[in-house]
């Protein structure tokens, strides 16, 4: 609990040092949850389902986003018109992402989470040897999942998903449950999702783009984005506007240790920062720190970073002792992620991996109970 709770306990530790009591306040609002979740989740494990709550969390979203693929059809042909035709293409994952209400990279974050549930239940379902419209129904839920990821396509979120592939393929080997079963099955999955993303990049050929040129454009300009000609359209969501946030935000916080600028004040204190050093461009679109590490280290000084490290490798040990793909692949996702965003600023992405952790951390309190129990036993 106290793990779960431990960037909220540093808000509380180092409130003294925010500008504005007030806006303190209003942040320590948003990590709620990291004190609710483990209290009432954590404190009930004997009633933790873990593989009932997540066949009902992937399959319920999987529906939910059709729902929304279809509206977004509906309300916005035009668009779908402009992707059929390859005309803006980078923007359609974005556009939806809008009109789900979410952020492009959190919502493809959860998505990517989702497909990896949906796969291991796919593997489940042979394990278990379940009826055969179940074991397609399956298949359709996680191809349908995997479609979401692609069509979003955020460059992290999908390389999480496929890294979070790799480790519930790893384990379900492991189990050494029938291996040419689990062959077919993977050769099966591996076919049909080559085939999506052949289809994706041969109708949306700037992925290819995305994934290589565009990502590492300009890399000679980092901290000089403004000598960029019109740098909102050549390098909005290029790397080198990472690294030049990235060095603002760690010279800027190396000038505010130990105890960091606090709790409320990070974001005014970077963009002061854009404008003080002449980044226009920053400054004008006033960019958060897209880190999460850096993002603790400048509001908390020191003991930021150690925070935020210990409350996912809480996750990373709670998945590794239970040798659990899902628990391993969801700490693989939510921290490669917080290389390049910073979902802990965000309520929702405190309420994702708030809930989450909690259920993980009950599910191995209730495995390490039925042990014990069976260890007395013996």
């Amino acid at each position: 609990m106290v793990c779960i709770s431990s960037p909220i306990l540093l808000e509380i530790l180092l409130f003294w040092n925010n500008d504005s009591y007030l806006k303190g306040l209003k942040a320590l609002e948003k990590s709620t949850s990291l004190v609710l979740f483990p209290i009432f989740i954590i404190g009930n494990y004997q009633r933790i389902d873990f593989l009932k709550i997540t066949q009902i969390y992937y399959s319920i979203t999987t529906v939910v986003m059709l729902f929304f693929l279809i509206r977004f059809n509906l309300i916005y042909p035009e668009l779908i018109s402009k992707y059929a035709g390859g005309i803006d293409l980078f923007e359609i994952g974005y556009k939806f992402s809008d009109s789900v209400g979410m952020h492009a990279p959190a919502l493809n974050m959860h998505l990517a989470f989702v497909s990896v549930c949906a796969l291991y239940f796919v593997f489940y379902s042979f394990m278990k040897n379940e009826k055969p419209i179940l074991k397609m129904l399956r298949f359709v839920v996680f191809l349908l999942s995997f479609f979401f990821v692609l069509f979003v396509n955020t460059r992290i979120a999908l390389i999480g998903a496929f890294i979070g592939f790799i480790v519930v393929l790893y384990f379900a080997v492991e189990s050494k449950f029938n291996i040419k079963q689990i062959a077919i099955t993977s050769v099966t999955i591996l076919v049909l999702m080559g085939g999506i993303l052949f289809l994706f990049v041969q109708k949306n050929p700037y992925m290819k783009e995305k994934y290589s040129t565009v990502t590492f454009a300009y890399m000679d300009k980092v901290g000089k984005l403004d000598e960029i000609d019109h740098p909102e359209i050549k390098v909005f969501n290029s790397l080198v506007t990472r690294v030049s946030i990235w060095k603002s935000a760690w010279e800027l916080s190396l000038k505010n240790l130990p105890f960091g600028v606090g709790a409320s004040n990070g974001k005014p204190a970077l963009n002061k920062y854009y404008a003080a050093t002449n980044q226009h461009f920053l400054a004008k679109y006033e960019f958060p720190t897209h880190n999460q590490f850096l993002d603790f280290l400048l509001k908390f000084g020191i003991l930021g970073p150690i925070v935020a490290l210990l409350y996912m490798f809480t996750i990373a040990y709670l998945g590794y002792d239970l040798k659990n793909g899902i628990i391993l692949s969801f700490f693989i996702i939510f921290f490669i992620s917080n290389l390049t965003d910073d979902f802990l600023l965000r309520f929702d992405g405190i309420a994702f991996s708030g809930f989450w952790s909690s259920v993980f951390a009950g599910f191995w309190l209730q495995q390490k109970a039925i042990l014990y129990k069976d260890q007395g036993a013996g």
